[in-house]
């Protein structure tokens, strides 16, 4: 996590994401005046899991006695976010092999920072200059640059 300001270098490429939204932003300023430029949105609809789980959970019978236990219900809407997440590694990954982008900061929330380590590839573990831990996803492009200054 960051506690001083950010620098962001002119051409560092900002991505700010969480489990259903991404913004990939790039610094078409300088270090000390950024001016971040959107290069893509991702978006994806993830509906509570009770709108996408239709049964109830199941029970399991224990092989001694008459003792009952309910199965845990699968985190349908868990799954769907970490599947947006792992897309938002793949296209980073593509464009980091492609050599589109020198580094990245990456801003997400702690949790969806956690499964964004798991798929870090070789080169984009080379890429990630910094990590901040905020959940800036829902703000307009100029919010989060004076967030990142003041970070």
């Amino acid at each position: 996590m960051s506690s001083k300001p950010v620098k962001i270098e002119q051409g560092e490429w900002v991505v700010v994401c969480d489990g259903s939204k991404a913004l990939f932003l790039q610094n078409a300023g300088d270090a000390k005046f950024p001016n971040l430029q959107t290069r893509e949105v991702m978006e994806q609809e993830v509906p509570a899991t009770s709108e996408i789980g239709t049964d109830k959970p199941g029970r399991s019978y224990s092989s001694v006695g008459a003792g009952r236990s309910a199965v845990e219900q699968t985190d349908f809407h868990t799954q769907q976010e970490e599947e947006f997440l792992r897309s938002i590694m793949a296209k980073l990954d593509a464009a980091a092999q492609a050599g589109k982008m020198k580094s990245i900061i990456m801003v997400a929330p702690p949790r969806a920072i956690g499964v964004l380590r798991q798929h870090y590839t070789h080169a984009l573990k080379q890429a990630v200059r910094e990590e901040i831990q905020k959940d800036y996803v829902k703000m307009p492009v100029y919010e989060i640059e004076k967030h990142l200054a003041a970070a």
